[in-house]
C-alpha cells in the first residue's frame, strides 16, 4: 500500500512539474515576442525623424516616404509582426536610397539616425533569435514523450517561428 501511495505522489508531482514547465515555456515565448515588439516600437519611433531628414533630399521618392509613414501607422495600430517586418524592409530601402544623394550621406543628422537604426536592427535580430530559440524549446517539449501527454490534455499548441518578410533580411544594416 505504501508503494502505491509513493507512486501516486510521484505521478502527481511529475504532472504538476510538467504542466508548470509548459506554462513557463509559453510565458517565455510571450516575453520574447514582447521584446521584439518593444524593439520594433523603438525603431519605428525613429522613423518620423528619418523621414523629416530625408524628405528634403528625396522629393522623387515621395512614394517610399508615404509607404513608410503608412506602414508605421498600421503597425502602431495592429502591432502585427509581419507589418513590422515589411516596414523594416521599407526603412532599409529608404536608407539605401541615400546613395543617390551625396549631400544626404554627409548630413550629421542622417548619419546619426542611420547609426540608431543599425543599432536597433541588431537588437531586433537578437530578439528574433531569442524568440525562435524559446519557440524551439517549447515546441520540442510539447512534442516529446511524456510531456506531450500533458500538453495534449491542456491544449498547449505548437508556436510559429518568427519569419521576416521576404527580402527583409537581405536589406539589413545598409552601410553608407
Amino acid at each position: 500500500m505504501e508503494i502505491l501511495i509513493v507512486v501516486i505522489v510521484i505521478v502527481i508531482a511529475w504532472f504538476f512539474i510538467t504542466y508548470n514547465s509548459l506554462v513557463i515555456r509559453k510565458n517565455k515565448i510571450k516575453q520574447a515576442k514582447s521584446s521584439i515588439d518593444v524593439y520594433l516600437t523603438q525603431r519605428f519611433d525613429l522613423i518620423p525623424n528619418l523621414v523629416e531628414c530625408v524628405k528634403g533630399y528625396m522629393k522623387r521618392e515621395e512614394i517610399i516616404l508615404q509607404k513608410v509613414t503608412s506602414l508605421r501607422s498600421e503597425y502602431s495600430k495592429t502591432k502585427d509582426l509581419k507589418s513590422g517586418a515589411e516596414l523594416n524592409t521599407m526603412c532599409n530601402s529608404m536608407v539605401g536610397l541615400a546613395e543617390n544623394y551625396p549631400d544626404l550621406k554627409a548630413s550629421e543628422q542622417f548619419l546619426e539616425l542611420q547609426k540608431s537604426l543599425s543599432k536597433m536592427e541588431s537588437q531586433l535580430q537578437a530578439a528574433r533569435r531569442i524568440y525562435n530559440s524559446e519557440v524551439t524549446v517549447y515546441n520540442t517539449k510539447i512534442a516529446t514523450v511524456p510531456s506531450n501527454l500533458i500538453a495534449g490534455m491542456f491544449g498547449f499548441r505548437e508556436e510559429d517561428f518568427f519569419q521576416a518578410e521576404a527580402g527583409a533580411e537581405e536589406n539589413l544594416n545598409v552601410d553608407l
